[in-house]
């Protein structure tokens, strides 16, 4: 997570951006009162990620349901990754990186324990569909001006 909270969007990659547009656009959606799948689908599409809507926006409810504390997102304009967001991003990237295991343990810490292996489920489904449109997330590159 700490690789990506609190940094610049332009030190993410395409996936990385993808999602946490993704994030706020469905959070927008449902503070409008407009369904989120609806807003989504024309960029899921063009980003050949159409195969990840659905579990997009199911992790989505699950994480507005279950969340053990209110997830806070930045707002569509905002040029830096949240810490929630960046939590989210953790959760896909831990998947490939380090398996099921030590995943669900950090998932144990965010949604009640109902909703852990639904999660986890999801959060795999959306790492499948983002790494066959070519845009599993990756490290953001690092800034030799910041300090850590």
């Amino acid at each position: 997570m700490y690789q990506y909270v609190d940094r610049p969007l332009t030190s993410l990659d395409e996936g990385c951006r993808f999602l946490v547009w993704s994030m706020r656009a469905w959070v927008t959606a449902i503070a409008q009162r407009r369904c989120p799948a609806h807003v989504l689908a024309p960029a899921f599409a063009r980003w050949r990620m159409i195969g990840g809507l659905q579990p997009f926006n199911r992790v989505m409810v699950l994480l507005n349901r279950d969340a053990l504390e209110t997830l806070a997102f930045c707002p569509m304009g905002c040029s830096h990754v949240s810490e929630h967001e960046a939590v989210i991003l953790e959760l896909v990237t831990s998947l490939r990186d380090r398996g099921p295991l030590p995943t669900r343990e950090t998932l144990n810490l965010l949604v009640a324990e109902e909703s852990v292996g639904d999660v986890l489920d999801t959060l795999s489904r959306i790492g499948a569909a983002l790494a066959i449109a070519g845009i599993f997330p990756g490290e953001p590159v690092t800034d030799p001006s910041r300090k850590s």
